[in-house]
Protein backbone atom coordinates (compact mmCIF):
# COMPACT_ATOMS: atom_id res chain seq x y z
CA UNK A 1 0.00 0.00 0.00
CA UNK A 2 1.07 3.61 -0.53
CA UNK A 3 0.07 6.79 1.29
CA UNK A 4 1.12 10.41 1.39
CA UNK A 5 2.72 12.11 4.38
CA UNK A 6 -0.73 13.42 5.36
CA UNK A 7 -2.31 9.97 5.12
CA UNK A 8 -4.02 10.02 1.72
CA UNK A 9 -4.10 6.76 -0.24
CA UNK A 10 -4.66 8.59 -3.54
CA UNK A 11 -3.63 11.78 -5.27
CA UNK A 12 -5.82 14.59 -6.57
CA UNK A 13 -7.06 12.34 -9.39
CA UNK A 14 -8.38 9.77 -6.92
CA UNK A 15 -5.82 7.15 -7.99
CA UNK A 16 -2.89 5.68 -6.12
CA UNK A 17 -0.72 5.88 -9.23
CA UNK A 18 -0.38 9.64 -8.88
CA UNK A 19 1.38 9.30 -5.51
CA UNK A 20 3.64 6.40 -6.49
CA UNK A 21 7.37 6.96 -6.77
CA UNK A 22 10.14 5.07 -8.54
CA UNK A 23 11.33 3.61 -5.23
CA UNK A 24 7.81 2.43 -4.40
CA UNK A 25 7.58 0.74 -7.79
CA UNK A 26 10.62 -1.38 -6.90
CA UNK A 27 8.94 -2.56 -3.68
CA UNK A 28 5.63 -3.07 -5.49
CA UNK A 29 7.33 -5.32 -8.06
CA UNK A 30 9.23 -7.21 -5.36
CA UNK A 31 5.98 -8.01 -3.54
CA UNK A 32 4.59 -9.46 -6.77
CA UNK A 33 7.75 -11.45 -7.46
CA UNK A 34 7.48 -13.12 -4.04
CA UNK A 35 3.73 -13.76 -4.21
CA UNK A 36 1.82 -16.81 -5.36
CA UNK A 37 -1.12 -14.58 -6.27
CA UNK A 38 -2.23 -10.95 -6.22
CA UNK A 39 -5.61 -10.22 -4.60
CA UNK A 40 -7.57 -7.10 -5.55
CA UNK A 41 -11.14 -5.92 -5.01
CA UNK A 42 -13.21 -5.42 -8.16
CA UNK A 43 -13.80 -1.73 -7.38
CA UNK A 44 -10.07 -1.06 -7.34
CA UNK A 45 -9.63 -3.15 -10.49
CA UNK A 46 -12.09 -0.84 -12.25
CA UNK A 47 -10.75 2.41 -10.76
CA UNK A 48 -7.06 1.68 -11.34
CA UNK A 49 -7.48 0.04 -14.77
CA UNK A 50 -6.11 -3.39 -13.90
CA UNK A 51 -5.81 -6.10 -16.51
CA UNK A 52 -4.31 -9.58 -16.26
CA UNK A 53 -0.89 -9.51 -14.59
CA UNK A 54 2.35 -9.73 -16.52
CA UNK A 55 5.92 -9.32 -15.32
CA UNK A 56 8.95 -8.15 -17.24
CA UNK A 57 11.71 -10.68 -17.95
CA UNK A 58 13.84 -9.59 -14.98
CA UNK A 59 10.94 -10.06 -12.55
CA UNK A 60 10.01 -13.37 -14.18
CA UNK A 61 13.59 -14.57 -13.82
CA UNK A 62 13.55 -13.67 -10.13
CA UNK A 63 10.38 -15.71 -9.67
CA UNK A 64 11.97 -18.71 -11.33
CA UNK A 65 15.09 -18.34 -9.19
CA UNK A 66 12.82 -18.34 -6.10
CA UNK A 67 11.21 -21.57 -7.29
CA UNK A 68 7.94 -19.93 -8.31
CA UNK A 69 6.10 -20.29 -11.63
CA UNK A 70 6.59 -17.42 -14.04
CA UNK A 71 2.82 -16.89 -14.28
CA UNK A 72 1.37 -14.74 -11.50
CA UNK A 73 -2.26 -15.50 -10.65
CA UNK A 74 -4.57 -12.47 -10.50
CA UNK A 75 -7.44 -12.95 -8.03
CA UNK A 76 -10.36 -10.52 -8.21
CA UNK A 77 -12.89 -10.37 -5.37
CA UNK A 78 -16.41 -9.21 -6.18
CA UNK A 79 -19.73 -9.51 -4.36
CA UNK A 80 -21.62 -8.74 -7.57
CA UNK A 81 -19.42 -10.60 -10.05
CA UNK A 82 -19.09 -7.45 -12.15
CA UNK A 83 -15.59 -7.99 -13.53
CA UNK A 84 -14.29 -5.56 -16.18
CA UNK A 85 -14.32 -7.22 -19.62
CA UNK A 86 -10.70 -6.22 -20.26
CA UNK A 87 -9.67 -8.42 -17.32
CA UNK A 88 -11.65 -11.38 -18.63
CA UNK A 89 -10.36 -10.84 -22.17
CA UNK A 90 -6.74 -10.78 -21.00
CA UNK A 91 -6.89 -14.06 -19.07
CA UNK A 92 -4.65 -16.77 -20.53
CA UNK A 93 -2.48 -19.63 -19.23
CA UNK A 94 0.58 -17.40 -18.74
CA UNK A 95 -1.56 -14.68 -17.08
CA UNK A 96 -4.24 -16.59 -15.13
CA UNK A 97 -7.26 -14.82 -13.68
CA UNK A 98 -9.34 -16.23 -10.83
CA UNK A 99 -12.49 -14.53 -9.55
CA UNK A 100 -14.05 -14.94 -6.11
CA UNK A 101 -17.80 -14.42 -5.81
CA UNK A 102 -20.60 -15.36 -3.41
CA UNK A 103 -23.07 -18.11 -4.25
CA UNK A 104 -25.87 -15.63 -5.02
CA UNK A 105 -23.96 -13.75 -7.73
CA UNK A 106 -25.95 -13.61 -10.97
CA UNK A 107 -22.67 -13.54 -12.92
CA UNK A 108 -21.57 -17.01 -11.85
CA UNK A 109 -22.50 -18.82 -15.07
CA UNK A 110 -21.11 -16.07 -17.30
CA UNK A 111 -17.80 -16.04 -15.45
CA UNK A 112 -17.51 -19.81 -15.56
CA UNK A 113 -18.13 -19.73 -19.30
CA UNK A 114 -15.46 -17.06 -19.81
CA UNK A 115 -12.79 -18.29 -17.39
CA UNK A 116 -13.64 -21.94 -16.84
CA UNK A 117 -15.34 -23.34 -13.76
CA UNK A 118 -12.00 -24.03 -12.07
CA UNK A 119 -11.16 -20.30 -12.13
CA UNK A 120 -14.35 -19.19 -10.38
CA UNK A 121 -14.22 -19.61 -6.61
CA UNK A 122 -17.53 -19.49 -4.77
CA UNK A 123 -17.08 -18.48 -1.14
CA UNK A 124 -19.92 -17.24 1.02
CA UNK A 125 -23.64 -16.87 0.36
CA UNK A 126 -24.59 -13.23 -0.28
CA UNK A 127 -21.12 -11.73 0.26
CA UNK A 128 -17.64 -13.13 -0.25
CA UNK A 129 -16.35 -15.06 2.74
CA UNK A 130 -12.68 -14.07 2.73
CA UNK A 131 -11.61 -16.79 5.16
CA UNK A 132 -13.12 -19.46 2.92
CA UNK A 133 -11.73 -17.76 -0.20
CA UNK A 134 -8.16 -17.83 1.11
CA UNK A 135 -8.65 -21.41 2.25
CA UNK A 136 -9.63 -22.38 -1.29
CA UNK A 137 -6.68 -20.46 -2.73
CA UNK A 138 -4.33 -22.26 -0.34
CA UNK A 139 -5.72 -25.59 -1.53
CA UNK A 140 -4.44 -24.57 -4.99
CA UNK A 141 -0.97 -23.87 -3.55
CA UNK A 142 -1.66 -20.12 -3.64
CA UNK A 143 -0.65 -19.39 -0.06
CA UNK A 144 1.47 -16.25 -0.23
CA UNK A 145 -1.06 -13.60 -1.23
CA UNK A 146 -0.17 -9.99 -2.02
CA UNK A 147 -3.31 -7.93 -1.40
CA UNK A 148 -3.11 -4.66 -3.32
CA UNK A 149 -6.38 -3.16 -2.14
CA UNK A 150 -8.49 -1.33 -2.23
CA UNK A 151 -9.08 0.18 1.20
CA UNK A 152 -12.35 -1.68 1.82
CA UNK A 153 -10.83 -5.07 0.99
CA UNK A 154 -7.80 -4.39 3.20
CA UNK A 155 -10.05 -3.41 6.10
CA UNK A 156 -12.09 -6.60 5.64
CA UNK A 157 -8.93 -8.72 5.54
CA UNK A 158 -7.73 -7.08 8.75
CA UNK A 159 -11.11 -7.62 10.39
CA UNK A 160 -10.89 -11.34 9.49
CA UNK A 161 -7.33 -11.52 10.89
CA UNK A 162 -5.97 -12.53 7.50
CA UNK A 163 -3.15 -9.96 7.24
CA UNK A 164 0.26 -11.09 8.47
CA UNK A 165 2.22 -8.07 7.28
CA UNK A 166 1.77 -4.70 5.64
CA UNK A 167 4.19 -3.25 3.11
CA UNK A 168 3.52 0.49 3.38
CA UNK A 169 5.25 3.20 1.39
CA UNK A 170 5.07 6.82 2.54
CA UNK A 171 5.26 9.02 -0.53
CA UNK A 172 6.94 12.43 0.04
CA UNK A 173 3.79 14.33 -0.88
CA UNK A 174 1.05 16.26 0.91
CA UNK A 175 -2.26 16.49 -0.94
CA UNK A 176 -4.85 17.71 1.65
CA UNK A 177 -8.41 17.56 0.31
CA UNK A 178 -10.74 14.62 0.90
CA UNK A 179 -9.07 11.27 0.24
CA UNK A 180 -9.41 7.69 1.40
CA UNK A 181 -6.85 6.15 3.72
CA UNK A 182 -5.29 2.74 2.98
CA UNK A 183 -8.19 1.19 4.92
CA UNK A 184 -11.86 2.07 4.81
CA UNK A 185 -14.80 0.50 6.59
CA UNK A 186 -15.77 -0.68 10.06
CA UNK A 187 -13.28 -0.05 12.85
CA UNK A 188 -10.60 -2.65 13.49
CA UNK A 189 -7.91 -2.84 16.18
CA UNK A 190 -4.84 -4.76 15.04
CA UNK A 191 -1.30 -4.12 16.26
CA UNK A 192 1.69 -4.21 13.94
CA UNK A 193 5.41 -3.96 14.66
CA UNK A 194 7.89 -2.31 12.26
CA UNK A 195 10.30 -4.89 10.86
CA UNK A 196 12.14 -2.79 8.28
CA UNK A 197 12.27 0.86 7.23
CA UNK A 198 14.15 2.08 4.16
CA UNK A 199 14.47 5.52 2.57
CA UNK A 200 15.23 6.33 -1.05
CA UNK A 201 14.99 9.81 -2.59
CA UNK A 202 12.52 10.93 0.09
CA UNK A 203 10.31 7.86 -0.17
CA UNK A 204 10.00 5.86 3.07
CA UNK A 205 9.28 2.15 2.64
CA UNK A 206 8.27 0.01 5.58
CA UNK A 207 7.48 -3.61 6.34
CA UNK A 208 5.18 -4.07 9.32
CA UNK A 209 4.47 -7.49 10.88
CA UNK A 210 1.37 -8.33 12.87
CA UNK A 211 2.37 -8.25 16.51
CA UNK A 212 2.85 -11.51 18.40
CA UNK A 213 -0.34 -12.53 20.12
CA UNK A 214 -2.57 -10.55 17.73
CA UNK A 215 -5.25 -12.62 16.01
Amino acid sequence: MVATVDGAATGADGLSGSINTEADHVVFTACRVLADAVLVGAGTVRAEGYSALTLDEEAAALRRADGRPTALTFVVVSNSGNIPPEVLDAARPDAPVVVVIPATSDARTLLQDRLGAANVIVAGDTAVDLVEALHQLASRSLRRIAAEGGPSLLADLLDCELVDEIALTISPKVVAGEHSRITHGAAVDVDFTPRMLLEQDGTLMGRWLRSTGAG
